[in-house]
């Protein structure tokens, strides 16, 4: 859904790109170096409920995800080891910002933030899964509501304004839990129907 704002963002991460190419680093180092970030920041702030500053570092490092292909295309360094690292290193980062919630969930005695929390690290993952697994068949699956951009961004924003308005957590989690849950089931439809076309 947030593709179409993918090349405004790209031109303007542009002459990072640029200045970080012409240094000779890798788009590889950035993706690791923005994934560990983003878990370090999940991990250190989000357990301890700093909620606003925890999800702007967070953000930061996120938006190495971007910085990376830039400096890729740049250097002419684009490659299927590179997409690979990217996919995985996208993982381990959402997957530590809903383990820190989980965490912190645990801790205070919030049983419905920490299930919606754990539905949605779930559900995110079999999003991901489904489209590399029809890819990985010869098919197409870019089809949802709510790809990684969409689920960071809601995520985020809500866990960020939660310290202020507690009610916000729960409410950002329960929408990305139905928006995930929705985008499964476009996925596996269209899917369906590219491997059982005359079975409508």
């Amino acid at each position: 859904m947030l593709k179409v704002l993918r090349p405004a963002v790209t031109r303007v991460l542009n002459p990072l790109g640029r200045a970080l190419a012409d240094h000779g680093i890798s788009p590889n180092v950035i993706t690791v170096v923005g994934t560990l970030g983003a878990v370090g920041g999940a991990l250190a702030f989000y357990p301890r409920g700093v909620f606003f500053w925890g999800s702007v570092v967070i953000t930061v490092f996120v938006l190495l995800d971007l910085l990376d292909g830039v400096v890729a295309r740049i250097t002419g360094s684009t490659g299927k080891w590179g997409a690979f690292l990217d996919s995985t290193m996208d993982r381990v980062a959402d997957a530590a910002i809903f383990s820190g919630l989980i965490l912190w969930a645990m801790d205070r005695d919030r049983p419905l933030v920490g299930a919606l929390a754990l539905f949605c690290l779930v559900a995110g993952a079999v999003v991901s899964y489904t489209k590399a697994r029809a890819e990985g068949l010869g098919m197409t699956c870019d089809v949802g509501v709510a790809e990684r951009p969409e689920r960071l961004i809601v995520i985020l924003v809500s866990t960020a304004f939660s310290e202020f308005l507690p009610i916000l957590l729960p409410i950002g989690l329960a929408l990305l839990a139905a928006a995930s849950a929705f985008t499964v089931y476009q996925r596996l439809i269209t899917v369906y129907r590219q491997a059982v076309p005359g079975d409508r």
